[in-house]
């Protein structure tokens, strides 16, 4: 599997874990300019940025440490973004999916407000 097949997998692996758990996904791969962010969802009335990362090991460490200060400030950026063009006022928040998929198993963590605006 490619690193592309492999991040694709990831982002519907993680969809669809999310709607399981009762998220409404409003929109996948949002771009803004060079910004993107990989899945944003309706949870508990907040408005969820989800990252999601996907290894085929975690070896050299969990997939979510990826997500890294630089990181978080894009996706923050991309979310200010989404919100004025939408016109959303609602609470938001971070989350991180974090997932490692070999051909033995897929192990998944779901991180709840895994970082915050202002860092």
């Amino acid at each position: 599997m490619t690193n592309q097949e492999l991040g694709v997998f990831g982002e519907n692996y993680a969809a669809q874990f999310l709607s399981n758990q009762g998220f409404e996904i409003i929109e996948r791969n949002y771009r803004h300019k060079h910004l993107e962010i990989d899945i944003i969802a309706l949870n508990a009335n907040q408005i969820v940025a989800i990252e999601v990362k996907t290894r085929q090991t975690a070896e050299i460490g969990e997939p979510w440490r990826a997500v890294t200060k630089a990181k978080q400030k894009l996706v923050i950026k991309a979310f200010n973004y989404y919100l004025q063009d939408h016109d959303i006022e609602t609470e938001a928040r971070f989350d991180v999916v974090s997932i490692v998929h070999n051909g033995f198993r897929t192990d998944l963590e779901h991180i709840k407000d895994a970082f915050y605006p202002g860092i």
